[in-house]
C-alpha cells in the first residue's frame, strides 16, 4: 500500500484517513490512488468511517455498493466490527486495483459481499465464510482482535487477518468468475494444482477428520491448502497479494535493502514473478526478526519451496495480466 499525502497540505495522511491533520475533509479516489479534497462523501461516511470518494452526496462508493448484506447493527457493537470489516476489504481492493482489477475501466464481474453476524436481535446465528457463485461472505466477529486471536490459537493457524479473510474469498471469486473463463487457464491451473472436479465436500471431511499429509509443506503454502485444489488456488491467491502487499509497503514507507532501492519501486510493476517472490519473501524474514525483537509474533511465518514459488508465479502471471 502507498503512503499518501493531503491533497490541501502535502503532509502523510493514513488510508482510513477521512480528515488532515491540517483541519482538510479528505476522500480517497480508489481509481487515482490518491485522496483528494472531499467534495461529495459516502453514504457510510458517518456511519461506519468510510472514506472513498462518490460522485454525489448520498451515493455509495464502489466499495460499499459491493456489500449488499450488511450485519445487524441493533446489536451494539456490530456497527464497529462493520466498520472494522469494510476498512480491511477496501484495502484488499485498493489493491487490486493496482492490477486493474474492479476499476471504473473494467468491465467484468465483480463480487457482492455478505457481511454478516454472529451476535444478532434474535440470538447467536452460525456464520461460515465462503464464496458461492460470486457471493463472498465474511464472518465480521472476527473482526475483534480478541475473538480472531482466540479463533488463530483453537485453528493453530500461524496468520488469521481479516485482509487475509478478503483476500482467500476473493481468490475464489476470481477463479470461477473471472479467470477459468480465460482460455487456457484451467488446463495450467490442473497441471499445477490438481484436478478441481474432485469431490470438495468429502476434500474437506477428510481433511478435517485426518489433517494434512506430513509432507504438505513441501507442495503447499498451508495446511489447508492441501485439502482441495480450490483451496491450493485460495490460499496461493492471498499469500501473492500477501507478498506483494509487503513488499509495495516497504517501498512506500521509504524504506530499502539490495533489492527494494526506495520508494519509486513499485510491486505491482513488477513483471518478475520470481524476483517479486524472492523479494516478498526475503522481506518476511527480515520483519519476522524485527517483530521478536519485541516479543511479536511473525508477520510472515512461512516457507516457500521451489513447487509453491511455482505456484505464486502462476498466480502473479495472471492478476498481473490485467493491468495491461
Amino acid at each position: 500500500m502507498k503512503i499518501h499525502s493531503c491533497p490541501v497540505c502535502g503532509e502523510l495522511i493514513a488510508f482510513e484517513s477521512l480528515f488532515c491533520g491540517c483541519g482538510a475533509a479528505v476522500a480517497f479516489d480508489p481509481d487515482a490512488d490518491l485522496f483528494i479534497p472531499l467534495s461529495a462523501g459516502c453514504a457510510n461516511r458517518d456511519k461506519i468511517s468510510c472514506n472513498w470518494a462518490v460522485s454525489s452526496d448520498g451515493a455509495l462508493c464502489r466499495s460499499c455498493e459491493m456489500t449488499t448484506v450488511i450485519p445487524d447493527t441493533f446489536h451494539g457493537e456490530n456497527s464497529a466490527l462493520w466498520a472494522e470489516s469494510e476498512h480491511a476489504k477496501r484495502w484488499a481492493l485498493a489493491n487490486l486495483a493496482r492490477w486493474g482489477w474492479f476499476t471504473s475501466s473494467d468491465e467484468g464481474p465483480r463480487p457482492e459481499f455478505h457481511l454478516l453476524s454472529e451476535s444478532t436481535t434474535h440470538g447467536s446465528v452460525p456464520v461460515t465464510m465462503g464464496h458461492a457463485d460470486g457471493v463472498v461472505t465474511i464472518n465480521v466477529a472476527e473482526a475483534d482482535e480478541v475473538e480472531r486471536s482466540q479463533r488463530r490459537s483453537d485453528l493453530g493457524e500461524r496468520l488469521r487477518t481479516m485482509i487475509g479473510h478478503y483476500r482467500h474469498e476473493l481468490g475464489h471469486f476470481f477463479f470461477f468468475k473471472r479467470l477459468a473463463p480465460q482460455y487456457g487457464f484451467t488446463e495450467r491451473f490442473r497441471m499445477l494444482f490438481g484436478d478441481e472436479t474432485m469431490d470438495y465436500s468429502e476434500a474437506l471431511e477428510r481433511h478435517y477428520r485426518d489433517g494434512p499429509p506430513s509432507d504438505w509443506n513441501q507442495n503447499h503454502v498451508s495446511p489447508y491448502a492441501s485439502s482441495h485444489p480450490h483451496e491450493d488456488w485460495a490460499e496461493t491467491f492471498a499469500h501473492l497479494l500477501h507478498l506483494t502487499d509487503i513488499t509495495d509497503s516497504f517501498a512506500a514507507a521509504g524504506l530499502s535493502n539490495r533489492d527494494v532501492t526506495g520508494p519509486d519501486y513499485d510491486a505491482y510493476e513488477e513483471a518478475d514473478s520470481e524476483r517479486l517472490i524472492t523479494i516478498g519473501a526475503g522481506l518476511g524474514i527480515a520483519l519476522n526478526h524485527v517483530n521478536r525483537s519485541i516479543g511479536l509474533q511473525d508477520i510472515y511465518p512461512f516457507v516457500l519451496t521451489p513447487v509453491i514459488r511455482e505456484k505464486l508465479a502462476f498466480v502473479h502471471r495472471w492478476m498481473r495480466g490485467n493491468a495491461a
